[in-house]
């Protein structure tokens, strides 16, 4: 067993050909080397010394035996002995298959499964003998946690700079060229922090008002005095001070990750639906994660990701606890769901520069920007589309756009959710070539997939039987003979058919187990469940830092702004949203003309009949009922769907700091403006059609006609917040066409017009909470509809709510205003129900 995260889990195996030990290397992915040239087969002769991992400085082997007699050979078998480099076999327990046509037992193998018992490993001859020669350490095995000795400074124990800071009293970090020490990563400020060193040994750590943050031992600080045993975090780079220096430890992606005993648990019935997963991953590497419906895999990265920790256990970023770490560590860790988070009306080009905008820092200048997203852009090789609309690319094109946004921030672990998703076999092909290309460079990509047909390409394979536990992990070749089967669709349905078979205890009795899982001994173990017992609140949740909330990446304001302009950028390149924006209040605002108009909105001349009675404009009232319910049906249409149709989209960027509130103002902004117009429209239309009285409430020497407009404008925009607050509520857009319609339907019966509202209990109280009560009462008060209108019975009285005064328009309007502040707070809540745990307050 080799403590360095440098040689793959199965590295190579070492045999006797029968004329000389061999070592062959299983396509490792960090080589085997010999005087500094990387081969797949070395000749094994005394003094042969052979490095792995790294021709300089990687875990040495030394030859030091001669090769056995030929009788030896022959009578021992070694031609099938062998010694795995990466740990010691265990022997598999014995099993018989159940016979045909009865459930498989406890224990035992599901039918048509070979039985699991293996003739156990031979030794290698004792004249074979090889030293493992000391070698310094560079970050720990995949699965060490932090608590049992992992390495906090991101993993590198050898730095990438080391400054000497003798003779010198305050250092400057940040991005810019001046500072001290020039962190070169956008994720940092210009001028991120500086470090004001003290006469013992210790330093004063400020952060200079840094957009990402800057962290000491993974938490969040604003000023700390920082010891040796303390380590900074800024952007991807980690800092501490040895001695009379500072020693910085840049994440370029060769990490390791590792699970722990995860456990997720739902419901009042604790049921598990991640049931005891561990496994370890080593740097570079690309993994599928597999399994019938049901299995936990989308649980499964939302737990590795921080999406939705899990409720037991720990997920390891290089020896780092992500959970308890997740507001430094989160920009390290990519996330591409399973549909895309685009805005499908913008171009490649411009749809990446906005996501830019978002997730770098504010001073973050528009050329070092854009250079990043050119930068993405030709690494994913999508040159020759940048300047093409989302819409117009295939399914494979529009996966390497998503995965190229996530690529912006420089991640060193990516998750993709059913990337194939919908891809025919080319281009599925074509996909996790794509992401065994990146693992290459220097990532390690986690898929789920369905898919099959390529796996070849990855370096690992984790199955997961229904329940949520590991059926198995190691490489794809060997997956199939541990199942027994000859072909991938007979494991999904040997998963299916057997869900309570114990696949969990089968796997982990196995050799695969322990060569490739990678789990924690039993010191780091006992570490990592101590260290998670900590963060369990009383309830068996667990218990976030205070301090994990990550900071928005750019302050409010410029997080609004941008996305104010992306968001009228996209309606205005939705030709289907802008005709209807535009046919929508003219037809409306047109079926006014269809009525009687005789005398418009003014009282009729004379005021009395031949009798002395009064005379009334009933048409009035029905106009107004007319505009009022086509501004509510605008204003509630132009809203319903977009937040739904945008959830995914949401839930990426609120993981990467997006402002809750500067989402929803944004959409507010930007349909605001449309709504205002469509009301300008509708009172163009209407009030111009039917003449206005002489004077108004507010200005009593003038028309009504801006007062009354102004209350359409109010009264559209309370009715988008509401659509808002449906749009949030709902989980499918199919599901907002039947709500609105049934929101329309309530305004007309709860306006007033029809019926007598005022005096009725219940029916009163309810009509309180429909926005066109409120705006017909104010825009019958404008024109002194109650006097316009006969009374609603005998007694003579009117609805007081229309009555003809500047306080009675006021509450009107106040009220209006009040809902759509009302609205917009529900709105934040129910955003949170989208969002990562760690994000909610």
């Amino acid at each position: 067993m080799f403590d360095d995260a440098r040689v793959s889990w199965r590295h190579g195996t070492i045999g006797f050909d029968g004329s000389g030990w061999v070592l062959t290397d299983h396509g490792s992915t960090n080589g085997t080397y010999v005087n500094g040239q990387r081969t797949q087969v070395v000749q094994l002769m005394p003094g042969t010394v052979v490095n792995l991992g790294n021709p300089q400085d990687g875990p040495l082997l030394a030859f030091r035996g001669t090769a056995p007699e030929p009788a030896q050979a022959a009578q021992s078998n070694l031609h099938e002995a062998r010694t795995q480099l990466a740990g010691p076999a265990v022997q598999m327990p014995q099993g018989a298959p159940p016979q045909a046509g009865m459930p498989p037992q406890q224990g035992m193998p599901p039918q048509g499964m070979p039985p699991q018992g293996m003739p156990p490993q031979q030794q290698v001859p004792a004249q074979a003998q090889f030293a493992q020669q000391p070698t310094a350490p560079r970050r720990p095995a995949s699965g060490q946690h932090p608590e049992a000795g992992g390495n906090r400074a991101g993993g590198n124990v050898q730095p990438t700079a080391i400054r000497s800071l003798q003779g010198v009293g305050v250092v400057k970090i940040g991005r810019a060229l001046d500072n001290d020490v020039v962190v070169d990563d956008l994720q940092s400020s210009r001028y991120h922090a500086t470090l004001n060193l003290l006469p013992d040994g210790r330093a004063e750590l400020v952060d200079l008002g840094s957009h990402n943050g800057t962290y000491v031992n993974g938490q969040q600080v604003r000023q700390q005095v920082i010891g040796p045993d303390d380590v900074v975090g800024i952007g991807h780079s980690s800092f501490r001070l040895v001695g009379n220096s500072l020693q910085e430890f840049e994440d370029t992606g060769e990490v390791s990750f590792s699970a722990h005993n995860l456990n997720v648990i739902v419901g009042k019935e604790r049921m598990k639906i991640l049931d005891s997963v561990s496994f370890g991953l080593n740097s570079k590497s690309l993994v599928a994660v597999l399994g019938p419906s049901g299995a936990g895999k989308s649980t499964l990265v939302k737990a590795l990701t921080g999406y939705r920790p899990a409720d037991e256990g720990s997920v390891l970023y290089d020896g780092r606890n992500l959970y308890r770490e997740y507001a430094e560590l989160r920009s390290r860790i990519g996330l591409v769901p399973q549909d895309d988070i685009l805005h499908s009306q913008l171009t490649v080009r411009s749809a990446l520069r906005y996501a830019a905008q978002l997730r770098f820092p504010g001073d973050t200048a528009h050329e070092e920007r854009n250079a990043r997203v050119e930068e993405v852009i030709r690494e994913l090789g999508l040159e020759q589309r940048a300047g093409n609309r989302i819409t117009a690319l295939s399914g494979g094109q529009r996966k390497r756009v998503s995965v190229a946004l996530e690529l912006l921030t420089k991640p060193s672990l990516l998750f993709l959710d059913e990337p194939t998703s919908g891809l025919d076999p080319g281009m599925e092909r074509q996909v996790m070539q794509m992401l065994r290309g990146l693992a290459d460079d220097g990532r390690t990509c986690v898929v789920i997939t369905h898919a099959t047909e390529s796996l070849d390409l990855c370096d690992r394979v984790l199955v997961l039987a229904v329940g949520g536990s590991v059926a198995y992990f190691g490489p794809p070749d060997e997956a199939l003979p541990f199942f027994g089967v000859g072909r991938w669709s007979e494991v999904f349905d040997m998963l299916d058919r057997n869900k309570e078979f114990d696949w969990k205890g089968r796997y982990r009795s196995s050799e695969h187990h322990q060569l490739y899982s990678g789990e924690l001994d039993a010191q780091q173990a006992q570490a990592a469940q101590q260290a998670a017992q900590q963060q369990m609140q009383p309830g068996g949740a667990m218990a976030m830092q205070p301090t994990a909330r990550p900071p928005r990446p750019s302050s409010w304001g410029s997080q609004l702004w941008t996305l104010c302009r992306r968001y009228a950028r996209v309606i205005s390149s939705d030709k289907g949203f802008l005709g209807l924006s535009v046919a929508l209040p003219l037809i409306l605002g047109a079926l006014v003309m269809v009525l009687p108009n005789k005398y418009g909105f003014k009282i009729p001349d004379p005021p009395t009949n031949a009798k002395g009675f009064p005379f009334y404009n009933k048409d009035a009232v029905t106009s107004l009922m007319i505009m009022v319910l086509a501004i509510c049906f605008t204003g509630a249409a132009n809203s319903v769907r977009e937040l739904v149709k945008e959830r995914v989209i949401y839930e990426r960027e609120r993981a990467t700091g997006l402002s809750r509130s500067a989402y929803m103002m944004s959409k507010v902004i930007v349909l605001g403006i449309v709504t205002s117009i469509q009301g300008i429209v509708i009172a163009l239309i209407g009030f111009n059609y039917r003449a206005l009285p002489d004077k108004g409430l507010l200005l009593s020497s003038q028309s009504p006609f801006l007062e009354m407009t102004f209350t359409l404008v109010v009264l559209g925009i309370a009715s988008l917040m509401i659509g808002m607050v449906l749009s949030a509520v709902v989980k499918s857009s199919e599901m907002t066409m039947p709500l609105l319609v049934l929101f329309a339907v309530v305004q007309v019966a709860f306006a007033g017009a029809l019926f007598k509202i005022f005096g009725s209990a219940g029916v009163e109280q309810l009509a309180w909470l429909m926005p066109a009560r409120w705006g017909l009462g104010a825009l019958g008060a404008s024109i002194n509809i109650n006097r316009l209108s006969p009374p609603w019975d005998s007694s003579g009285k009117t609805d007081p709510i229309w009555n003809n005064t500047v306080g009675q328009w006021s509450i009107d309007i106040g009220i209006l205003v009040a809902m759509a502040l009302v609205c917009a707070f529900l709105v934040t809540r129910f955003l949170r129900r989208h969002e990562p745990e760690v994000m909610r307050k």
